[in-house]
């Protein structure tokens, strides 16, 4: 294992986020934040509780899946996809680093951007809405193991991507919407039962609900479920990457 590759390029993808710390981390931080206002503050003190928590607090954990989910893909993506469109990916790919190695290197710093990123969100929401969580060990468990998983279907996608447009395509397009659809500011126990069996398809519903399940103890899917799921997604992306660098898919042309 070359821990000197990892390293160089794990520093080089946190120095690239320090020296754009408005749009990687203070954006992002800003942006749940008018959630916290508006569904927390303003709409959060009509609507009571849902499953015995108060409504700004019920939704944390999605707000925090939200922005985690999102900027995960986003990190990993364009971190793999700018030497992709500058040229120097060769130089990578000739170099003595196996791809194992380049992606510690890319997923393992996408990753921890986003863990800083859920943390400072977590903190930023104590301003606006008491609460408490049940599981401190779990939370963390799923925050991290959310973070590199989408983080590693973010490099996929940075790989396969041939303009910036088609960067934003599956963030904005499909991850998005199933994160709003998934729970994020509501139980899918509220909806009527056909349409309760019809978000179970959905994966994000697994990840918000064990989320959800670690701060309070409550969960619309059980939370070995959810666990099962969030795992068997990062084996599938992980075949994924081990099959486009077996193959040079997007990377030989």
């Amino acid at each position: 294992m070359n821990l000197h590759a990892i390293r160089a390029i794990y520093r080089f993808e946190m120095a690239r986020t320090f020296r754009t710390l408005m749009q990687s981390i203070a954006s992002p931080v800003l942006s749940t934040s008018l959630y916290f206002v508006v569904f927390g503050a303003a709409i959060g003190s009509r609507m009571g509780v849902v499953d015995g928590i108060s409504y700004g607090a019920f939704i944390i954990p999605g707000l925090i899946m939200l922005s985690l989910l999102n900027e995960s893909i986003s990190n990993a993506s364009f971190g793999i996809y700018m030497p992709k469109w500058s040229g120097t990916i060769y130089e990578l790919l000739s170099a003595p680093v196996s791809y194992v190695e380049v992606v510690l290197g890319y997923v393992g710093a996408a990753a921890t951007k986003s863990v800083m990123l859920g943390i400072l969100i977590l903190i930023t929401a104590r301003l606006f809405v008491p609460y408490e969580i049940a599981h401190p060990f779990w939370m963390a468990c799923f925050l991290v193991l959310t973070a590199v998983t989408f983080s590693l279907f973010g490099f996929i996608i940075g790989l396969w991507a041939d303009d910036f447009q088609k960067l934003q395509i599956v963030p904005l397009l499909v991850v998005t919407p199933l994160t709003f659809l998934g729970g994020a500011f509501y139980s899918i126990n509220m909806l009527p039962p056909i349409w309760q069996k019809i978000t179970l398809f959905n994966p994000v519903v697994y990840l918000i609900s064990g989320f959800r399940w670690s701060f309070y103890g409550v969960a619309d899917v059980n939370v070995v479920v959810s666990a099962a799921m969030t795992l068997g997604f990062l084996a599938l992306c992980l075949a994924a990457v081990w099959w486009i660098f077996k193959t040079g898919y997007k990377l030989r042309t």
